[in-house]
């Protein structure tokens, strides 16, 4: 009984703490049992106007557009440059897409199944899909039955799965375009409405023309800012304070990273050249007498024998001389040549024949219904070689099949070019790279220069010293792709966004360099700090205070000469202002100047006038005036194309203020 009170007495307690422990074990169950939602936020590779783009997502469309840049280049060997430019076109495909639903969505517009069946097989075929070669006829025009064929291809099965990959590519090539089409279209509905919305009326017109037509004569006289001594002024900090409050939304600005880095290139030792010139050296004479040379050269060589024909353009430039020599034949051989970083040495397989340089073909329908396809003209070196030999040792109008994939694809040919003399020629060559003893070498010097200079300043100091180049690197942001033009280099600016400011990173390898960087920046507020703008901000503070210098030397001065004896400068003609120019006479853009002028009227002087470059005083005369009539059908048209521009302002605008999540960083 004793213990039951005991649990009356403390029974809130022990309800807290039980009450504590359920709560503990309710929330572990559901982090350990929700972790799947937790990740997923954590997959997300953005967010626009409140769509998720989930990191499967935005592969899944930069694996598209990769297979589109591979159709329409005809490659696959993409550079970095290639595939960063892939990655932004995506990210901003995405963002102007449903930036554009949501607004399009509050506006109740859209673009409905029909429209798009017209802008893609319709009468009024969208541009973006008139400018691809894949949809043309052989004329180079649109065809509607090629797109037409196309649609209906990707919407079947194909027989085996060669056939099912290529028309899984040909689909993932058509959605991609068809999206294209639908969002272009989209846009330009919305920049529809702006351009029938912002019209010029009667009174805009009249305004416009008459800012033309009146204006006035008039001289002037001006004292540029450069003049005045900078010590006849003075700026304090309340006043470069007060312009960068007044300025601040010119300063915004993307969290980013500002940065200096040394190089240390990764290049052969001397031990590299000696090892590739040794290695020729021993396989010369087997090179020179084997019967199986294409065993030599495609175990040691840089250059592999396939048995290609050379021609006078192709051929090497250091062994053209020697190949196509007039008394050149089978079994000749060169010395060791030493070019461009390579050891190398070439004999002569086959010589004394010729073939053509070119070719024209045409692709065989491979099944009824289909039609044959003039590919055009292909020079040997743009061909493979199971197409490249048999079609140039044809004749016209000789068809040969040749093996793709699980298929066959026959070819004909059309016309064939002039032959031209040939030689086959096997190349034993070694380009001289680094070692990798020199690789540890160098690495193994950046890493001790890292260890001496754990600083940025030590190791900018260090570098300079050393005879090195410290290279800044300024305004990186979580998103980009690449330090300057090094390569493989997105590792660094990852390091960037990780590490302190003044902190040195480890060696990273770019490329043909080791790198290693130093954070001297780090920018993470919504604006730019007033110390990063303050050179500007002070610059413009003393233009102030020097336009107040000179107004007051001015005070009370009532005649232009009176200005210019005061202002040691010269008195200048205008022949002519108004309200509609840009410029005034030899000053330039003023327009405070040229409002000033037309507002005080004829035959005035006016009070010291605050300019970009200087201060003015104006004297007007008498007025000039244009004789013209008012067209106010011809006004409003001028006025309508200088508005033309501000639909797609509005554009540009809407993706500014859009509410974008960029987690791209999380995921390069």
């Amino acid at each position: 009984m004793a213990s039951l009170q005991r649990i009356r007495n403390h029974g809130a307690l022990l309800i807290a703490i039980v009450g504590l422990a359920m709560l503990a074990f309710i929330l572990g169950d559901f982090l350990n049992s929700g972790s799947s939602f937790f990740n997923r936020s954590r997959e997300n590779v953005g967010v626009v106007e409140g769509q998720k783009i989930h990191y499967t997502e935005y592969e899944a469309a930069k694996d598209q557009l990769t297979e589109v840049y591979k159709i329409e280049s005809g490659r696959s060997d993409f550079d970095e440059d290639t595939y960063s430019q892939i990655r932004n076109q995506v990210w901003n495909m995405f963002v102007m897409d449903y930036t554009l639903r949501a607004q399009a969505e509050e506006i109740g517009m859209d673009i409905t199944a029909d429209e798009l069946t017209e802008l893609c097989v319709g009468k009024n075929i969208h541009q973006i899909l008139r400018g691809r070669r894949a949809f043309q006829d052989e004329n180079g025009q649109y065809s509607r039955e090629t797109v037409k064929s196309l649609i209906s291809a990707i919407n079947e099965d194909g027989e085996d799965a060669a056939q099912n990959a290529n028309l899984q590519q040909a689909k993932t090539y058509w959605m991609y375009w068809e999206k294209a089409v639908r969002i272009s279209y989209m846009q330009e509905k919305y920049t529809s409405l702006f351009q029938h919305l912002i019209k010029a009326n009667s009174l805009d017109a009249e305004f416009a023309f008459n800012g033309r037509q009146n204006g006035v004569s008039a001289e002037y006289v001006m004292q540029p800012y450069y003049t005045v001594a900078d010590s006849l002024v003075k700026v304090n900090e309340g006043d470069i304070k007060a312009l960068y409050k007044q300025h601040k939304e010119q300063y915004k600005q993307t969290p980013n990273r500002a940065i200096k880095y040394i190089a240390f290139d990764i290049v052969p030792s001397e031990d590299d050249f000696k090892a590739a010139q040794e290695l020729l050296v021993r396989l010369q004479d087997e090179f020179k007498t084997t019967e199986d040379v294409s065993l030599v050269v495609n175990t040691n060589s840089d250059i592999m024998y396939d048995g290609r024909d050379y021609s006078e353009e192709t051929v090497p430039a250091q062994f053209k001389e020697f190949a196509f020599a007039k008394d050149a034949k089978a079994g000749d051989c060169t010395d060791i040549l030493f070019e461009n970083n390579t050891y190398a040495m070439a004999r002569i397989m086959q010589a004394g024949y010729s073939l053509p340089d070119s070719v024209e073909l045409k692709a065989i329908a491979a099944e009824e219904g289909q039609e044959d396809q003039e590919l055009g003209w292909f020079k040997a070196a743009d061909l493979p070689k199971n197409i490249a030999e048999p079609a140039l040792k044809g004749k016209r109008g000789d068809k040969f099949k040749v093996a793709m994939g699980m298929g066959e694809q026959e070819y004909e040919i059309l016309e064939i070019g002039k032959p031209t003399p040939k030689v086959k020629l096997a190349i034993l060559a070694r380009e001289v790279t680094p070692s990798s003893k020199t690789y540890s070498t160098i690495y193994n010097s950046a890493k001790q220069f890292v260890v001496n200079n754990n600083n940025a300043e030590a190791l900018e100091a260090a570098a300079q010293a050393a005879g090195m180049t410290v290279v800044p690197q300024y305004n990186l942001t979580a998103t980009t792709d690449k330090v300057g033009q090094l390569k493989a280099s997105r590792p660094i600016i990852r390091w960037a966004f990780e590490a302190k400011e003044g902190q040195v990173s480890d060696v990273f390898e770019c490329g043909q360099q080791f790198v290693v960087a130093a954070l001297t920046e780090v920018n993470d507020g919504e604006y730019r700090p007033l110390e990063a703008v303050r050179a500007e901000l002070t610059y413009e503070a003393t233009n102030n205070a020097k336009a107040a210098y000179i107004i007051k030397q001015l005070k009370g001065v009532e005649s232009i000469e009176a200005a210019a004896e005061i202002m040691k400068q010269p008195v200048q003609h205008v022949e002519r202002v108004a309200l509609g120019d840009s410029r005034f006479g030899n000053a330039g853009m003023e327009p405070a100047v040229i409002g000033a002028a037309i507002a005080q009227g004829e035959n005035a002087l006016s009070e010291p006038i605050k300019g970009n470059m200087g201060v003015f005083v104006v004297k007007t005369g008498a007025a000039n005036n244009l004789e013209a009539a008012f067209d106010a059908q011809s006004e409003k048209t001028q006025l309508a194309s200088r508005y033309a521009y501000l639909p797609y302002q509005a554009m540009q605008l809407l993706e500014d203020k859009a509410d974008v999540t960029d987690n791209r960083a999380n995921f390069q």
